[in-house]
């Protein structure tokens, strides 16, 4: 019996994955743990692999394509064996509902049924409507995607009119972006536009004085006055690059944070001198054990972990209107990646000591970097780190990696003159910055936690107990 490929949910938050690519074809074999396709979700780009084999019957779906989770997207099965022409909907086989099954087959041809899961009932009743007054005049329906589908009714476009790009000519959501924007009406105020159509000036051809490019009457009437410049100005120059992909993921999720959560910050200087002491003492012995070089990170992430333990207030997240206490303490590491950012999770980071640590965060970097995280290894984090010490950066104000609820931002080591026992020493100085959800946490159990942390990286031999 032929077996379905599923879109995976691969986190809480995931809802829909885009299909990047495929790297088989219909027909192809197919081996347990070959990747069959790449998909981009809400927080990274990875790839499924096949967890049968056989030959490849049925790809549903086509490049920037995107499919909600648990939908069936293809079928591996014998060369023999029979498969829906189009996609069955959920997994288990269970179709997208719709107000009746006599009206979906009367909706679409079977070649074209995967249009049923892009329309609302309405939509559909509508359709079907109007294809019982006149049969004669049905016709078939354009192949799109469905990302096309949901641009062409926002930008309020017929498929019917856009050349498609893709296999067939089927309708990407690129040349629906490209067809709305070329036949975009110019936005004019409708004396300025009155003014045009009395004078014969195209719109079109006038660049607009007003707010968004509107065109007002006095950029019509300028449009009318002769050019008296030898030369066309310059277009404005310089790269541009769509945001797409990590980028444009981590834009929206940093909007939504700033926008959704009154962050507060608090920042305190550390003396340093004991943690540069203790790493000094500790490198041969964690070398030794590991191969690896402690940093000043793992240290941060150990002493981080046991003051949330102390804390529990601090370690908690918001869902819905119930504040959720954490049992366990999983520290997120900011990591920066080529065009964004990653924040791979140390498990019960409190629970290991720096040995474990240090291999753990040194793992993880390189995935990230090299993009080969695995989505449990983003997953459950409790509290991240941001560190900015390896540039000339003091402090600055980090933005929450939400569910979380705090995130700390860790400046360089620096050199400066401090007062110790009435004289004036240089001492390694670094300055921490804890933001905070203030809906969730106040001002005095932050200030508690931040202080409870000085007090360990400035003894911070407890941690080695």
């Amino acid at each position: 019996m032929a077996k379905e490929i599923f879109m995976p949910k691969l986190s809480s938050t995931m809802q829909v994955g885009t299909l990047l690519q495929w790297f088989k074809d219909e027909g192809d074999s197919v081996e347990v743990g070959d990747p069959l396709f790449e998909i981009m979700t809400d927080k990274i780009n990875i790839e499924v692999e096949a967890y049968e084999e056989g030959i490849l019957l049925k790809k549903y779906y086509e490049e920037d394509d995107e499919v909600p989770i648990n939908h069936v997207v293809g079928y591996i099965g014998k060369a023999d064996e029979k498969v829906p022409d189009s996609p069955p909907g959920e997994a288990g086989g269970k179709e997208i509902p719709t107000e009746t099954e006599s009206d979906s087959e009367t909706e679409v041809e079977d070649e074209d049924k995967e249009d049923v899961f892009d329309t609302t009932p309405a939509e559909r009743s509508l359709e079907s409507s109007q294809a019982s007054a006149d049969p004669a005049a049905k016709t078939e329906k354009p192949r799109a995607t469905p990302a096309a589908r949901r641009v062409a009714k926002e930008e309020a476009v017929s498929l019917a009119e856009i050349q498609g790009s893709g296999p067939n000519g089927r309708i990407h959501q690129g040349d629906v972006m490209a067809f709305a924007e070329s036949h975009a009406a110019p936005k004019a105020t409708p004396l300025a536009a009155k003014v045009a159509e009395a004078e014969g000036v195209d719109l079109k051809g006038i660049e607009g004085s007003g707010s968004q490019g509107k065109i007002y009457r006095s950029d019509v009437e300028g449009a009318k006055k002769p050019v008296t410049q030898s030369s066309p100005p310059a277009a404005a120059s310089g790269k541009r690059v769509k945001m797409e992909g990590i980028r444009k993921v981590v834009a929206e999720r940093m909007l939504k944070s700033k926008t959704s959560a009154p962050h507060v910050t608090l920042t305190s200087e550390i003396d340093m001198t004991e943690v540069v002491s203790m790493r000094k003492q500790l490198l041969g012995s964690i070398e030794k054990q590991t191969g690896l070089r402690l940093s000043y990170t793992e240290i941060l992430v150990k002493a981080v972990a046991q003051s949330l333990k102390r804390h529990k207030n601090i370690n908690v997240s918001l869902e819905g209107n119930e504040i959720v206490y954490q049992d366990s303490v999983n520290i997120g590491l900011a990591v920066a990646v080529e065009n964004g950012l990653l924040v791979p999770v140390v498990k019960n980071a409190d629970q290991k000591g720096l040995a474990a640590i240090t291999e753990e965060c040194k793992a993880l970097g390189k995935a990230a970097r090299e993009s080969k995280l695995k989505p449990d290894a983003m997953s459950g984090g409790t509290f991240t780190i941001s560190n900015l010490g390896m540039y000339a950066i003091d402090a600055f104000t980090p933005v929450i990696n939400q569910p979380e609820s705090a995130i700390l931002g860790v400046g360089r080591i620096n050199e400066k003159p401090v007062g110790v026992n009435g004289a004036i020493v240089l001492r390694p100085m670094m300055v921490l910055s804890l933001s905070f959800d203030h809906r969730v946490i106040d001002g005095a159990p932050a200030a508690a936690f931040l202080t409870e942390l000085k007090n360990i990286l400035e003894q911070p031999y407890e941690l080695l107990t």
